[in-house]
């Protein structure tokens, strides 16, 4: 009877001990392979359904360059363009420069086969910067932004203020206007005359 007794009171101690290393051994295998496992880089999210669009601003005030710029979905191909347009008149983010003067706003835009009109408030016409350079980069800014976007548009024609037969200064807008990629180049050097008589470009003369 006794040596029963002695048994379980033996039991009784010896489990707790077992269970306790049990537990530190765990704990310390745990620790272990957290030691040698190697962190895991959270995965970069992505939004989906973005498009990119191309936008054109200025270049040292003389020529058209482009600016790409990621725009959220849009429903249809009208709601497509204001949403370009919008974003042509919020500026450019890069080194370029607005051409379009500041408080200018898209009233309607809407396309109708191969042909977009564009509504545009008086501000337009009456804050555009003097010189026919200024009003080229700013008209062709908005129809080349157009037609890049929008390869079924052969044509663009700008509404001021209700007039669909608007003139800027220097350029006549009754018409519809077709795309010029050439002002995305540098304008040739003029040439000028030196002391002699001779002529020699304006650019990298000494």
């Amino acid at each position: 009877m006794a040596t029963h007794q002695r048994k379980k009171v033996t039991i009784s101690i010896v489990t707790p001990f077992l269970v306790f290393i049990l537990f530190f051994s765990s704990m310390i295998w745990q620790k272990y392979r957290s030691s040698r496992e190697l962190p895991v880089t959270p995965t970069e999210r992505h939004e989906e359904g973005y498009r990119t669009v191309t936008l054109f601003f200025a270049a040292d005030g003389t020529r058209l360059a482009r600016e790409a710029r990621a725009l959220e979905p849009c429903e249809d191909n009208n709601s497509c363009l204001k949403s370009i347009l919008d974003e042509l008149l919020s500026g450019p983010v890069g080194e370029f420069e607005q051409t379009v003067p500041e408080g200018t706003a898209v009233d309607a835009a809407s396309i109708e086969g191969d042909l977009a009109t564009i509504e545009f408030n008086g501000t337009f016409s009456d804050a555009m910067l003097s010189g026919s350079s200024a009003e080229m980069l700013a008209v062709y800014s908005i129809v080349n932004t157009v037609t890049a976007n929008f390869p079924q548009i052969q044509s663009v024609k700008l509404n001021v203020d209700g007039n669909k037969v608007a003139t800027l200064r220097h350029l006549d807008l009754s018409d519809p206007l077709q795309p010029d990629y050439s002002l995305e180049q540098s304008p040739p050097a003029e040439p000028v005359k030196s002391s002699v008589g001779s002529t020699t470009n304006r650019k990298g003369a000494h």
